[in-house]
């Protein structure tokens, strides 16, 4: 099924079959027996709804010293390598040689929510962000390069990909609520979602 593009987020609607989404589910638990999801705590102290891990070369974290990248988890682990089925959807939807830095891994459970923000602690926003959507249906709300202003919204699925890559790349979007019990990929129910972001410029300084 051809992409649609909404917003200038490209959405790839039922993109992975119920079995390669399983089948990524899983790989989520093996990162997650090494790196553990967390409750993250905004720079101002609010304790956030969705719950966190990381995978690759480096992880996102936030706390009382700010929203950053960071090589280790909370604990002083190492975060656990990208699946490489993962790394292959990356490739697939992106055709790109370059290989993503961070997956970053939130689960939302019941009445989890995740503000409009932007995802702008990369040192190159010239690479796209790559958002996976696995368990329940989830309200994706996309605006604008600036804060306020006209949004649109559609409900992303179980399987769903969304390419945010040129013009969307620095758009605000969040997600205002979940269809909890809408997918049984997740025994308890709940949403994973994936995005994978590149960090860093090339070590040589080369572009794409």
């Amino acid at each position: 099924m051809a992409p649609v593009t909404v917003r200038d987020f490209v959405v790839f609607q039922g993109y992975l079959d119920r079995s390669a989404q399983a089948a990524m589910v899983e790989d989520i638990r093996q990162v997650a027996s090494v790196a553990p999801f967390v409750q993250p705590q905004t720079p101002s102290g609010r304790k956030m709804s969705v719950r966190m891990t990381s995978a690759g070369r480096l992880g996102w974290v936030t706390d009382r010293r700010g929203y950053r990248y960071e090589a280790t988890h909370p604990s002083g682990v190492e975060w656990p390598p990208i699946p490489s089925a993962i790394l292959k959807l990356w490739q697939d939807v992106t055709s790109l040689d370059r290989t993503p830095d961070c997956c970053l891994v939130n689960y939302y459970g019941e009445g989890a929510r995740m503000g409009m923000h932007r995802d702008h602690d990369e040192g190159d926003f010239s690479w796209p962000v790559v958002s996976v959507s696995l368990g329940d249906e989830a309200l994706f709300r996309m605006g604008g390069s600036e804060r306020g202003g006209k949004t649109e919204s559609i409900w992303l699925k179980s399987g769903d990909v969304v390419v945010m890559g040129g013009p969307a790349r620095l758009k605000y979007h969040g997600v205002d609520r979940l269809r909890f019990g809408s997918s049984t990929l997740l025994p308890r129910g709940g949403r994973i979602n994936l995005t994978l972001r590149v960090v860093s410029p090339p070590a040589d300084g080369s572009g794409h």
